[in-house]
Protein backbone atom coordinates (compact mmCIF):
# COMPACT_ATOMS: atom_id res chain seq x y z
CA UNK A 1 0.00 0.00 0.00
CA UNK A 2 1.18 3.10 -1.03
CA UNK A 3 0.81 6.82 0.95
CA UNK A 4 -1.11 9.04 -1.37
CA UNK A 5 -2.63 6.89 -3.52
CA UNK A 6 -4.20 3.63 -1.20
CA UNK A 7 -4.42 6.24 1.95
CA UNK A 8 -3.50 10.30 2.52
CA UNK A 9 0.21 10.83 2.51
CA UNK A 10 2.22 13.04 4.99
CA UNK A 11 4.06 15.19 3.22
CA UNK A 12 6.62 18.11 3.65
CA UNK A 13 7.28 20.88 1.70
CA UNK A 14 9.80 23.92 1.70
CA UNK A 15 9.31 27.78 -0.09
CA UNK A 16 12.62 28.39 -0.66
CA UNK A 17 13.82 32.22 -0.94
CA UNK A 18 16.50 34.70 -1.93
CA UNK A 19 16.81 37.90 -3.37
CA UNK A 20 13.16 38.74 -3.51
CA UNK A 21 12.58 35.41 -5.85
CA UNK A 22 11.45 32.15 -4.98
CA UNK A 23 13.28 28.36 -6.10
CA UNK A 24 10.69 26.15 -8.20
CA UNK A 25 11.38 22.82 -9.88
CA UNK A 26 9.29 21.13 -12.56
CA UNK A 27 8.32 17.70 -11.51
CA UNK A 28 8.71 14.88 -13.70
CA UNK A 29 6.60 12.29 -11.33
CA UNK A 30 3.10 12.47 -9.89
CA UNK A 31 0.98 13.98 -7.94
CA UNK A 32 1.23 16.77 -10.67
CA UNK A 33 4.03 15.66 -12.88
CA UNK A 34 4.96 18.50 -15.65
CA UNK A 35 4.20 21.28 -12.50
CA UNK A 36 6.30 23.70 -11.27
CA UNK A 37 6.48 23.44 -7.68
CA UNK A 38 8.05 23.84 -4.40
CA UNK A 39 10.69 21.09 -3.26
CA UNK A 40 9.61 18.33 -0.79
CA UNK A 41 8.63 15.11 -0.59
CA UNK A 42 6.62 12.56 1.70
CA UNK A 43 7.34 12.28 5.45
CA UNK A 44 9.25 9.37 6.89
CA UNK A 45 8.49 7.36 10.04
CA UNK A 46 8.85 8.59 12.93
CA UNK A 47 10.84 11.86 11.27
CA UNK A 48 9.16 15.85 12.32
CA UNK A 49 8.04 17.02 9.20
CA UNK A 50 10.11 20.15 9.55
CA UNK A 51 13.40 17.70 9.52
CA UNK A 52 11.68 16.15 6.38
CA UNK A 53 11.18 19.39 4.65
CA UNK A 54 14.79 19.93 5.22
CA UNK A 55 16.11 16.91 4.03
CA UNK A 56 13.75 16.72 0.74
CA UNK A 57 15.13 20.39 0.63
CA UNK A 58 19.05 19.74 0.22
CA UNK A 59 18.94 16.30 -1.30
CA UNK A 60 16.88 18.09 -3.89
CA UNK A 61 18.78 21.59 -4.35
CA UNK A 62 22.05 20.38 -3.21
CA UNK A 63 21.72 23.88 -0.97
CA UNK A 64 22.33 23.99 2.79
CA UNK A 65 19.11 24.39 5.00
CA UNK A 66 19.17 26.67 7.99
CA UNK A 67 16.29 28.01 10.12
CA UNK A 68 12.98 27.22 8.84
CA UNK A 69 9.41 28.77 9.84
CA UNK A 70 6.26 26.85 9.50
CA UNK A 71 4.22 28.36 6.95
CA UNK A 72 0.67 26.25 6.52
CA UNK A 73 -0.88 23.25 5.97
CA UNK A 74 -1.65 22.37 2.70
CA UNK A 75 -4.20 19.31 1.72
CA UNK A 76 -4.69 18.45 -2.02
CA UNK A 77 -7.08 15.35 -2.98
CA UNK A 78 -6.11 15.46 -7.05
CA UNK A 79 -8.69 13.38 -9.06
CA UNK A 80 -6.34 13.23 -12.14
CA UNK A 81 -2.97 11.58 -10.45
CA UNK A 82 -5.75 9.68 -7.69
CA UNK A 83 -4.02 11.21 -4.66
CA UNK A 84 -4.73 12.78 -1.56
CA UNK A 85 -1.93 14.49 0.50
CA UNK A 86 -1.39 16.55 3.46
CA UNK A 87 1.40 18.63 3.38
CA UNK A 88 3.41 20.59 6.41
CA UNK A 89 4.53 23.39 4.14
CA UNK A 90 8.02 25.92 5.40
CA UNK A 91 9.36 28.51 4.54
CA UNK A 92 13.13 29.87 4.60
CA UNK A 93 15.41 32.34 3.60
CA UNK A 94 18.37 30.81 5.34
CA UNK A 95 20.05 28.98 2.32
CA UNK A 96 23.88 28.63 1.72
CA UNK A 97 25.35 27.51 -1.83
CA UNK A 98 23.68 27.27 -5.47
CA UNK A 99 20.95 25.34 -6.60
CA UNK A 100 21.21 22.76 -8.70
CA UNK A 101 19.45 19.55 -10.56
CA UNK A 102 20.47 17.03 -8.18
CA UNK A 103 17.49 14.24 -9.28
CA UNK A 104 16.66 14.38 -12.92
CA UNK A 105 14.70 11.59 -12.39
CA UNK A 106 12.38 13.43 -10.32
CA UNK A 107 12.85 16.81 -11.00
CA UNK A 108 13.47 18.33 -14.88
CA UNK A 109 14.21 22.01 -14.62
CA UNK A 110 14.69 24.65 -12.01
CA UNK A 111 14.79 27.89 -11.69
CA UNK A 112 14.32 31.30 -9.34
CA UNK A 113 11.09 33.50 -10.11
CA UNK A 114 8.92 35.84 -9.28
CA UNK A 115 6.50 34.59 -6.82
CA UNK A 116 3.89 36.91 -8.81
CA UNK A 117 5.20 36.16 -11.97
CA UNK A 118 5.77 32.28 -11.51
CA UNK A 119 6.44 29.73 -14.73
CA UNK A 120 3.05 27.70 -15.57
CA UNK A 121 1.26 25.48 -14.70
CA UNK A 122 2.00 25.98 -11.20
CA UNK A 123 1.14 22.63 -8.89
CA UNK A 124 -1.74 23.42 -6.01
CA UNK A 125 0.72 23.02 -3.27
CA UNK A 126 3.19 25.98 -4.40
CA UNK A 127 -0.29 28.24 -5.04
CA UNK A 128 -1.25 27.23 -1.49
CA UNK A 129 2.48 28.48 -0.16
CA UNK A 130 2.52 31.71 -2.33
CA UNK A 131 -1.12 32.80 -1.01
CA UNK A 132 -0.12 32.02 2.44
CA UNK A 133 3.16 33.55 2.29
CA UNK A 134 1.25 36.82 0.64
CA UNK A 135 -1.46 36.99 3.86
CA UNK A 136 1.34 36.71 6.02
CA UNK A 137 3.05 39.56 4.81
CA UNK A 138 -0.21 41.98 4.25
CA UNK A 139 -0.35 41.18 7.99
CA UNK A 140 2.99 42.43 8.71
Amino acid sequence: MKPGTHFPGVGAGLLIQRDGKVLLYKRENPPEAGHWSIVGGKVDHMETAATAAKREAEEETGLLIGETHLLCVSEQIIPADGQHWLSLIYVTDDVRGDARLMEPEKLSDMGWFDMEDPPQPLSLFAKDAFQHLRNRRSQS
